[in-house]
């Protein structure tokens, strides 16, 4: 479940940093040259300001650069709003005690000002960095004199979005009665204002706090009433989050059925948003589906990929821990013991070097705040002493060593260049050989599909329509008679059936309009339900992949289906592929009668060998898992550009 919203009164909601410069910073940038006082402060704090979303670090400089500026007119105001800002930025960056710092400057600005909207803000501001911090007590302080100093003024926004805050607090202090009482007097005035969005954020609160209190029915009813809003308002961050939080709610009650859908649109949406922290929550809670449902291979391959989503990104450290634990629970129920073992190691070693880390960030912020100028003389200076002792010993050696090594180096140099060279013409050579079988049995199956279709096909469809025609031309005949040509007929048309299929089986089924999802259902179509019931789930094939590439895949899988159909005596097929940027995932898992991976004569087989050959030709990795009654797992991992 995503974390509550904690809403600033009077402040943008912080959104996802952005990837390229926007109109408005080109048009700032080019009033700086003929601006001066209170106007260049004013447009370096707009640059501040639309850079927090850019580039967080120019976002810094032109706020220092807004401060210097007010600081030399001097405009109180401007340098209250200039702390502020540069607080907002530092907030963003996870910089609390400097947030803080900064928050506390432009507070006292603001109280010599005597100016109490902006003091409320402010407070609304510290309340929440303490909140961040887990220093419940002055966070409650602070969210209650934002409180009290918008019920003055009547400011019923600044009011309802302090009540929300409150409630956020008294949520982590435990005491969810009092939070509930918060948060209901919130969607009181937002409903009276008709302020939708905070609507959603305190409805998405409130379905989080009763979850907690395991009083599902309740919080399935505020996750539903944020869905509904977020739709109505078209917010996709608040969708995103209601939807995954509703989907986890259902994994909780085991409605497995309502929890799937909701949970992929909400990846669907965050993928869209580009929300790393969002698609990391949603594919843990998708692998935790899976694993309750027992599909193991397609819970681990989604739980992997969150893991290594959330490692790769800045802010997903909490994420991370839960993909640990969620497949360290994975392995014990799939009966993998050790493995469950480790990963729970990884889980708790993980959570101590959170722990220590952020301790770790916080004293390093304290030392860089108090560190004196004498200090970094010092240590300059003896830095240069010591750089000044080592280039004297240094550029002796080098004159002594400089010839030989360099002769050493041009030699071993050359002769690596030249074994590089000879591995390369040979791994080139063998995947041209690999490709150019892959690619003639292709082409010859393609061949004899033609063959069968424009010549088998035309003949036997000719032969059929020749004995119709030489039935109606006999005089009537006995019943015997009658029945034996009706029999011949019936024969005749059953192999034209027959021929077809088989010319379809053989003809590759991706066209250059079908991208291989498209030509993957066109194929699981022609398959009897009655026979075999395949599901089959996609990710990231929207596009067309690499020829080769596609073409493989869709072997790979045909194959695969018609060993089921042909030995699984199996009822269910489930097809997953997953693409991302690491490459192309696959489980293909069938409920049937499963065979002995140790008897070499069934393992061996001509379909599994085609399963491997075209693997390998795609440079990928290929694992059977199988015993007798227990049906059959095939795992396939293909890297990209294969």
């Amino acid at each position: 479940m995503k974390k509550p919203f904690a809403l600033m009164a009077m402040v943008c909601p912080l959104l996802l940093m952005a990837q390229k410069r926007t109109p408005a910073i080109d048009s700032l940038e080019k009033l700086l040259i003929s601006q001066k006082g209170e106007a260049l402060a004013e447009t370096y704090s707009n640059l501040a300001w639309e850079y927090r979303l850019v580039d967080r670090e120019k976002a810094i400089t032109y706020g220092n650069l807004a401060l210097e500026k007010s600081q030399e007119i001097p405009s109180p105001s401007h340098i209250a709003q200039a702390y502020n800002d540069l607080g907002i930025i530092y907030f963003d960056k996870e910089r609390y005690d400097t947030a803080i710092d900064l928050y506390n400057k432009a507070l006292n600005i603001r109280q010599d000002l005597k100016d109490e909207s902006g003091i409320a803000k402010l407070h609304n501001k510290i309340g929440i960095v303490y909140q961040k911090q887990g220093r419940l007590d002055e966070a409650l302080d602070h969210q209650l004199k934002a409180l009290e100093l918008f019920e003055k003024h009547g400011d019923e926004r600044g009011i309802s979005y302090s009540l929300n805050n409150v409630g956020l607090v008294q949520q982590d202090l435990g005491r969810n009665a009092e939070a509930i009482k918060y948060h209901e007097r919130s969607i009181a005035l937002k409903e009276k204002m008709g302020d939708s969005y905070g609507l959603a954020g305190s409805f998405i609160n409130l379905g989080g706090i009763y979850q907690q209190q395991k009083n599902y029915p309740e919080s399935e009813s505020y996750y539903k009433r944020a869905v509904s809003i977020s739709r109505e308002i078209e917010d996709k961050d608040y969708l995103s989050n209601s939807l995954n939080n509703l989907g986890k709610l259902y994994f909780l009650t085991n409605e497995f059925n309502k929890a799937l859908p909701l949970i992929h649109e909400s990846l669907r949406l965050c993928r869209e948003l580009g929300d790393t922290k969002g698609i990391v929550n949603c594919l843990i809670n998708l692998g935790d589906v899976y694993t309750a449902e027992k599909k193991y291979d397609s819970a681990k391959i989604i739980l992997q990929e969150a893991l290594r989503k959330g490692q790769a990104a800045v802010n997903c450290a909490p994420e991370v821990m839960q993909a640990l634990l969620s497949l360290s629970v994975l392995y014990e129920k799939s009966g993998n013991s050790q493995a469950a073992l480790d990963m729970y190691k990884r889980y708790s070693e993980t959570k101590d070097s959170m722990f220590t880390e952020q301790l770790g960030q916080k004293v390093a912020e304290m030392e860089t705040r108090f560190k004196t100028a004498e200090h970094e003389k010092t240590i300059q200076q003896q830095q240069f002493a010591i750089q000044r002792k080592n280039y004297w010993l240094a550029a002796a050696i080098s004159v002594l060593l400089l010839g030989a090594l360099a002769v050493y180096l041009f030699y071993r140099r050359y002769q690596h260049r030249q074994q590089i060279k000879l591995q390369e013409e040979i791994i080139r050579q063998q995947e041209l050989s690999a490709k150019a079988v892959i690619i003639a049995a292709e082409e010859e199956r393609q061949r004899i599909a033609r063959d069968l279709h424009d010549g088998i096909g035309q003949m036997m469809s000719a032969a059929k329509m020749n004995l119709s025609a030489f039935e109606l031309s006999l005089p009537p005949q006995s019943g015997e008679h009658q029945a034996s040509l009706e029999k011949i007929i019936s024969l005749v048309d059953q192999s034209c059936r027959e021929i077809r299929q088989v010319s379809h089986n053989m003809m590759l089924s991706t066209s250059s309009k079908k991208n291989l999802e498209e030509a993957l259902k066109d194929f699981i179509n022609t398959i009897d339900p009655n026979v075999l019931n395949v599901h089959l789930y996609t990710e990231g094939l929207e596009e067309k992949l690499d020829p080769n590439t596609e073409t493989m895949l869709y072997r790979i899988i045909q194959e695969c289906v018609t060993n089921v159909i042909k030995h699984a005596n199996a009822t269910t097929l489930d097809i997953t592929i997953l693409k991302d940027g690491d490459g192309i995932s696959a489980t293909i898992e069938d409920n049937g009668k499963g065979f002995d991976i140790t008897d070499k004569e069934k393992f061996s087989g001509i379909g599994l060998k085609n399963i491997h050959t075209r693997v390998e030709y795609l440079k990928g990795t290929v694992d059977t898992d199988s015993a007798p009654g227990r049906g059959t797992v095939i795992t396939l991992q293909i890297p990209l550009g294969a």
